[in-house]
């Protein structure tokens, strides 16, 4: 994921109240790849947080009324 793509997906993951930290795959390049980390066993998990943000992207919500006559 570019340093571009971080502040929106770190928006999307607290809407949908998923966990993770951000960190630059190079310390030292700042504008490059990042990933995010599981804070309890720090393993790469981007590649489940993108998917899952996705999926809850695509899920519309159901609201409505039912008018019964």
């Amino acid at each position: 994921m570019e340093a571009r793509d971080v502040s929106s997906l770190h928006d999307s993951m607290r809407k949908y109240g998923l966990t993770g930290d951000f960190v630059p795959v190079d310390p030292q390049d700042r504008h490059g790849e990042w990933r995010v980390i599981d804070p309890v066993d720090e393993r790469d998990i981007t590649d489940d947080v993108l998917a899952r943000v996705a999926a809850a992207d695509r899920h519309q919500p159901t609201r409505g009324f039912v008018i019964a006559r």
